[in-house]
C-alpha cells in the first residue's frame, strides 16, 4: 500500500524517472541541442511516445532511453515494484517469486530480476576504522552432488566456490568471488578495499601475516583454539553476513551458479549496507535505474 500510494500507475513512475534523470523540478531540463536549459512539454500523440519536447527547437527526451527500461514491453509500474520487493525484503526474492507477485512470465520475471541485480554492485574500496576479514566457501556437499557434478572425494571445502569478505565494524561490507584463498589473491583485496593505518581483525590463517608490516594494525581470534571473542577482537558480525548469505541463497534462491554468484553476493552486500533505510535503499536503487 506503502508502494501504490507513490506510485499507483505508469504515468507516475514514467514522471519520477523523467526527474531522476532529466529535470529535477519536471519543467526544465538541458537540451543537447540549445545547449541551455529549457522548458519542456509532454505533448499527447497517437503513438503514446514517452518522450518530453523542447520548446525552443522541439528536440526530444525519452527518459527510458539507454537504461534498463529501454525498449521494454513490460510497465514501468511491474519494474519499479520488482525494484520496491527487492529492496524491501530482507533475504532476497527470487525470479519464480517475481513471476508470481507480478503476474508476468518466468522469462520476463527472470529478466528483470537481472537487470535490477546488475545495478547493486557496490565495489566499495574505503573501508575504515576496525574492520573484519574473513573467507568463506559456498557451494553444496559433495555427498549431495549429481554424479557429474562431484569433485571427488573430500569433506569440507572440497568443490565450493571461495569468497573474500571484509565488513566494518557496524558499518559496511564487502563480498567477492575470488579463485583461492592464498596470500596472492587475499592480500591485494585487502590492499585495494581496506585503506591504511586501520586495524584489522582476522582469524588465525597465516594469510593475514604480512598485515603489520603493510601498516595494518593487526589482531588476530584463534577458532582452531575454540576460542571466538577476545575482548572486542572477533569475525563475528563479518561471520553473521556470511550466514545471511547462506540461509538466503538456500531459502530463497536454493541454487546458484559460480557464474552468477558475484552478482548475489553484490545484492546481499547491498541490501546489508542500507539495512537502516529500507525507503532510502528504494529511491538510491530507481536513481540507479535512471542511469545511462
Amino acid at each position: 500500500m506503502e508502494f501504490m500510494r507513490e506510485f499507483p500507475d505508469d504515468e507516475s513512475c514514467l514522471q519520477q524517472l523523467w526527474r531522476d534523470r532529466f529535470s529535477p523540478d519536471g519543467v526544465h531540463a538541458d537540451c543537447p541541442k540549445c545547449k541551455i536549459s529549457r522548458v519542456f512539454e509532454r505533448y499527447a500523440t497517437k503513438q503514446q511516445r514517452q518522450s518530453w519536447t523542447c520548446t525552443g527547437c522541439g528536440h526530444h527526451l525519452h527518459p527510458t532511453a539507454g537504461t534498463i527500461y529501454h525498449k521494454s514491453s513490460t510497465s514501468l509500474h511491474l519494474w519499479f515494484y520488482a525494484a520496491f520487493l527487492m529492496t524491501s525484503t530482507r533475504c532476497g526474492i527470487s525470479a519464480k517469486q517475481l513471476e508470481r507477485e507480478l503476474g508476468v512470465t518466468y522469462k520476463c520475471a527472470h529478466r528483470i530480476f537481472n537487470q535490477l541485480r546488475s545495478l547493486l554492485d557496490e565495489d566499495i574500496r574505503d573501508l575504515t576504522g576496525t574492520v573484519e576479514t574473513d573467507e568463506t566457501f559456498i557451494g553444496g556437499k559433495e555427498k549431495n552432488k549429481h554424479a557429474d557434478k562431484k569433485f571427488g572425494a573430500g569433506r569440507g571445502t572440497v568443490g565450493k566456490q571461495p569468497v573474500w569478505g571484509a565488513m566494518e565494524r557496524g558499518g559496511r561490507v564487502v563480498a567477492r568471488v575470488v579463485p583461492d584463498t592464498t596470500k596472492r589473491t587475499i592480500l591485494p583485496n585487502v590492499i585495494q578495499r581496506i585503506m591504511p593505518e586501520s586495524t584489522v581483525y582476522t582469524d588465525e590463517a597465516t594469510v593475514y601475516d604480512p598485515l603489520t608490516g603493510m601498516g595494518f594494525g593487526h589482531k588476530r581470534v584463534h577458532h582452531a583454539a575454540n576460542v571466538y571473542v577476545e575482548g572486542d577482537v572477533h569475525v563475528n558480525s563479518l561471520e553473521g553476513f556470511w550466514s545471511l548469505v547462506k540461509r538466503g541463497i538456500g531459502g530463497v534462491y536454493h541454487s546458484v551458479s559460480r557464474e552468477r554468484l558475484q552478482s548475489y553476493l553484490s545484492e546481499y552486500a547491498w541490501r546489508y549496507n542500507h539495512r537502516d533505510d529500507t525507503a532510502a535503499s528504494f529511491r538510491t536503487l530507481l536513481l540507479r535505474s535512471a542511469r545511462p
